[in-house]
């Protein structure tokens, strides 16, 4: 028997990426196409279809997952913001691509999807109860709850970056102070230390003890901000992604060292901390499974 197809999209500023899954997981095809500029809805809207004509001329999907870079509604239909996108404001993206194609379709934000997809064929494949962080540019992440996407009553929780670790902090674009973001993301590492991320973890490696020093720092503020996420979510497991990830072994020491003094045994039984496996197709693979989970019931 044939096994369910869909297609996978991951919307962002520079270039739009496909892919086509089966239901096993396995990827038949991907495809990236520049984003349009500027890239207003219904350009956007048009290059998609264009693209997922081209992965799919038989018309033998099932359904249709899209991630995009800003929150979705909860019930997956409607782009109600959509960051580094022109005039992006309450697109009904699901209906329109429904409308130009035939297939059914699904909206999530790319953070999340990224998080399914590292739960569903990355480092969580087999658990079902994750915390996955993405530390870039910003911090992002995702909820995994009995392996299924966790987004509350209006689509908007998992903001996992904006969580408060120092009400006198740096402040943050969300209105807080003190973020977890504003401590832990590429950006605060520019800002604090005049240095790419990168070039401050080769220092490290090198003996630089002012880098060193950094980076355990850095492990302590990642630390506080994940025992309260433990506290509330009691995970199996934590899953590291985004650039700073690279150079985890700089800083996991200190993690876990913060962990192990502010969270309670009982409430970390087994948990583990991994470091995610996707890369940059994380979104796509989240984004079919997504609409896998919402159209095609295993």
């Amino acid at each position: 028997m044939r096994l369910p197809e869909v297609i996978g999209i991951d919307v962002g500023g520079t270039a739009i990426k496909l892919g086509r899954y089966r239901q096993d997981g396995t990827c038949i095809e991907t495809l990236t196409i520049s984003t349009p500029q500027p890239a207003t809805p219904e350009v956007v809207l048009s290059g998609m279809v264009a693209a997922i004509d081209q992965l799919d001329p038989d018309r033998i999907i099932r359904a249709i997952g899209i991630g995009t870079p800003g929150p979705a509604d909860a019930e997956g239909r409607i782009a109600r913001v959509a960051i580094n996108l022109s005039e992006w404001s309450d697109v009904p993206l699901a209906d329109w691509v429904e409308a130009r194609t035939g297939v059914p379709t699904v909206l999530a934000n790319d953070a999340n999807c990224a998080g399914l997809g590292e739960a569903w064929l990355g480092a969580g494949h087999g658990l079902t109860d994750l915390v996955v962080l993405t530390l870039g540019t910003g911090v992002g992440g995702a909820i995994i709850l009995n392996g299924n996407l966790f987004t509350g009553r209006t689509g908007a929780a998992g903001e996992l970056g904006l969580i408060t670790l120092n009400p006198e902090g740096p402040p943050c674009n969300s209105g807080n102070r003190g973020s977890l973001e504003q401590h832990c993301s590429v950006q605060a590492v520019q800002r604090e230390m005049k240095c790419e991320p990168g070039k401050l973890a080769a220092r490290a490696l090198m003996g630089d003890e002012t880098a060193i020093a950094y980076w355990q720092q850095y492990g302590r503020y990642l630390g506080a901000g994940l025992a309260s996420l433990i506290y509330v979510l009691t995970p199996e497991a934590i899953i590291l992604g985004g650039g700073i990830s690279a150079g985890a072994d700089l800083f996991l020491p200190a993690v876990w060292q913060e962990i192990e003094q502010r969270v309670l045994p009982s409430s970390r039984e087994d948990l583990q901390i991994l470091i995610a496996k996707l890369g940059n197709q994380a979104g796509v693979a989240g984004a079919a499974r997504l609409a896998f989970q919402k159209f095609c019931k295993e």
